[in-house]
């Protein structure tokens, strides 16, 4: 079996294009990414009073799905993580929890966990108070994928509408919003130093080049 193996000159060039693109991906685009991600998060902050914050004493906890289509605005008071542990699944870009309510019936809810409450000492104690709330009407039975994940332990009660106690407070993961354009400008800065730096030596004949220079005609 043969082996194929780069010319040297082109080992050369990878290195030095990564040495370049770690540079500019961990500073520039680095210190770019976490100015917009601070800016996005101060934006979207969770505000109490506004779907997606905080829910106080004054607002109402849903027992049933007949108390969550009965009024604009609620919250709902689960054991611990319970919420988190009955299943869940991607709806277009959300990810929506199987939730169950305190008189046993389940919907799909979209969660901050930025403003779940816990009365107990920690999230696997006590009770866990969700954040305001509202419901969505939207038509989950047209994602067969995303209601076989959801319902991979129960069904839901509805599949008519959802939960919405994201509101204005959703953005883009920390990991992904600082890493992703980090990344990608890494990979952009070796495509475009690469040719750059073996241009450079060929012209100082370090390095052979990749297309010969056409004969002048006489």
């Amino acid at each position: 079996m043969r082996r194929r193996f780069l010319p040297i000159d082109a080992y050369i060039c990878l290195a030095l294009s990564v040495l370049v693109s770690l540079g500019t991906g961990s500073s520039i685009a680095g210190r770019v990414a976490e100015r917009i991600y601070a800016q996005e998060v101060e934006k979207h902050q969770a505000v109490a009073g506004e779907i997606g914050g905080p829910a106080d004493e004054t607002v109402f906890r849903a027992q049933s799905v007949d108390d969550l289509l009965s009024h604009d605005t609620f919250t709902i008071v689960s054991p611990g993580i319970h919420y988190r542990n009955e299943g869940a699944g991607f709806y277009r870009s959300y990810y929506l929890y199987s939730v169950e309510l305190p008189n046993g019936e389940r919907v799909a809810a979209r969660v901050n966990g930025e403003s779940v409450q816990s009365t107990g000492d920690s999230y696997y104690s006590g009770d866990s108070i969700l954040p305001l709330g509202q419901v969505v009407w939207e038509d989950l039975t047209q994602d067969e994928m995303f209601l076989n994940q959801i319902e991979s332990r129960d069904p839901l009660t509805r599949k008519d509408f959802y939960v919405d106690m994201v509101g204005n407070t959703g953005i883009l993961a920390a990991d992904l919003a600082l890493e992703t354009p980090k990344t990608m400008t890494e990979v952009l800065t070796v495509f475009i130093c690469y040719p750059i730096f073996h241009a450079i030596g060929s012209r100082l004949g370090i390095f052979p080049p990749y297309f010969a220079p056409k004969k002048k005609k006489e």
